[in-house]
């Protein structure tokens, strides 16, 4: 089901809901760049556990408008909005990749209403101290990130046409990123269903503009605007070892900095990894217990 919420500055942020209407919600925040409608377990997974997903599209993705300037804190107010407007007290969050750091900050700053939070193949703050950023890092990705964090205004006028290019032909991005994907992450990608999500993904995320990717890097790069360090729920902080695009450096020094964080870093997977992982995430999300992994 896709809905429209409006925000209390008048935005409106294009939403989806999918699995038991009357189940435990989650968010799931959607990677960079990304959309409402990314991948996610077959809905009669969802049914089976009684879970209620709840997705939307960040601003300037999709069909949700831009919020110039925003920073990772900004994501509170929106999940707290589309909470309201569906009547949703408490629940989870999960965030993938980009939506990690999102998925972070509203487990710090909404501490009555989030239960547990994971981040999959997450990064670090840009700022992290004792942390070498780029270590590990795809030199495309080292690339994007610094030209944003050093010449944002270069930043922006090559991802436009980058962009359009994506928008007309969605498979160029996964071309583009297949020389640096593991052999793991090359078999996730090929299966056709997969496939077939990410493409629809990436086509939506960049249908109307290119500024939620765009706002999407400028966020990430820049302070997030608040401490990981008020973060009391259970936090699960999950990676694969061979990642290039957020090195499994970046979840340890998470893990080092969130009291109630559990950290699983999977020897063989890399970055498209956190894909197959979901479903467990969502049980452990749900779960009465924060062991990892989730008892079958």
């Amino acid at each position: 089901m896709s809905d429209q919420v409006r925000t209390a500055d008048g935005r409106l942020l294009r939403v989806d809901v999918s699995g038991d209407p009357s189940g435990r919600p989650v968010f799931l925040l959607h990677g960079t760049p990304g959309s409402r409608i990314g991948p996610r377990p077959r809905p009669m997974f969802l049914y089976q556990r009684g879970t209620r997903l709840i997705s939307y599209d960040r601003p300037g993705y999709g069909g949700s408008d831009r919020r110039p300037g925003r920073r990772v804190v900004d994501v509170v107010q929106d999940v707290a909005a589309v909470a309201d407007a569906f009547g949703v007290e408490r629940f989870a969050v999960v965030g993938r990749s980009g939506g990690g750091p999102h998925a972070l900050a509203c487990a710090a700053l909404l501490p009555e209403r989030v239960t547990r939070a994971a981040a999959l193949v997450g990064l670090a703050p840009r700022d992290a101290e004792g942390l070498d950023w780029f270590a590990g890092m795809a030199q495309s990705n080292i690339s994007e990130f610094r030209t944003a964090f050093t010449d944002p205004e270069r930043f922006e006028a090559g991802l436009i046409p980058r962009s359009a290019a994506i928008r007309r032909n969605p498979a160029r991005l996964l071309d583009e990123l297949r020389c640096d994907l593991t052999d793991d992450d090359r078999q996730i990608v090929s299966d056709t269903g997969i496939r077939s999500m990410l493409l629809r993904n990436y086509q939506e995320a960049l249908r109307t503009s290119p500024y939620g990717w765009i706002d999407d890097v400028l966020a990430l790069t820049g302070h997030w605007g608040f401490d990981l360090a008020e973060i009391r729920v259970p936090v699960l902080l999950w990676h694969g070892a061979m990642d290039a695009f957020s090195p499994a450096s970046h979840a340890s020094w998470l893990a080092e900095r969130i009291p109630r964080a559990t950290v699983a870093v999977e020897p063989t997977a890399a970055h498209f990894g956190a894909l197959p992982v979901l479903p467990k995430v969502l049980n452990w999300l749900l779960a009465e217990s924060p062991a990892w992994p989730v008892p079958r």
